[in-house]
């Protein structure tokens, strides 16, 4: 019997060595859903995360709550994380909290919110999981977790055979532009850093009358 709970527990621990680490950025220190995943017997480890709040092998979770996302459609910065996050083969945007909450502000009408959010699916071409609460997200991380086989990276998929093919990509995650286009930028400016800092006048030669829209998207 002794020799049967020994084994007992040294099949635990192997089970527990082969589970996946998901790999969460500091800021989500202040949140509940860390706790959550801990309860759920996962993983976790804390790192400074350039892009997105949770990683899972290639797959990279953006969380916001209602209010994050609100704030972050109003100071703009809303776009250029919807733009990092397809650095990633697989990606993911949670908005955590009622769904109603999303309608109810007196900055932001909402027909401007449903069509964020057609944009965001449409567009931007990133899946949006509404969530109740901490707690939701956790198990939908859970869950993600157990589907994910490969192991977990920090960098840019591997699947691009060049920084061109990279700098195209995250150029047609803009409204309007198609491969062309962005082939087209990445030759005349050799940079995205160019490009995003290229006055209106050069843009035009390539964008025309997407222009205006381009600059507003990357003020």
């Amino acid at each position: 019997m002794p020799f049967l709970n020994i084994f007992s527990k040294n099949k635990s621990k192997a089970k527990t060595l082969k589970q996946k680490t998901i790999i969460i950025d500091n800021r989500e220190k202040s949140s509940l859903v860390p706790s959550e995943l801990i309860k759920l017997n996962l993983q976790i480890q804390f790192k400074q995360l350039p892009v997105a709040d949770y990683l899972i092998g290639k797959t990279a979770i953006e969380r916001k709550t209602i209010s994050d996302l609100k704030s972050s459609i109003i100071n703009k910065r809303l776009i250029s994380q919807l733009i990092e996050l397809k650095q990633y083969p697989q990606h993911l945007l949670i908005i955590e909290g009622a769904q109603e909450e999303l309608y109810n502000s007196i900055s932001l009408h909402e027909n401007a919110v449903r069509g964020l959010l057609l944009s965001i699916t449409t567009e931007f071409q990133v899946p949006i999981l509404f969530s109740k609460n901490e707690k939701e997200t956790a198990l939908f991380i859970s869950i993600l977790s157990k589907k994910s086989k490969k192991p977990i990276s920090l960098r840019v998929s591997k699947t691009f055979k060049s920084k061109k093919e990279i700098q195209q990509y995250i150029l047609e995650g803009f409204p309007n532009i198609g491969p062309k286009t962005s082939q087209a930028l990445i030759e005349q400016f050799k940079s995205l850093s160019n490009v995003f800092n290229a006055d209106e006048k050069n843009l035009e030669e390539i964008l025309g009358k997407k222009t205006k829209n381009f600059i507003e998207l990357i003020k």
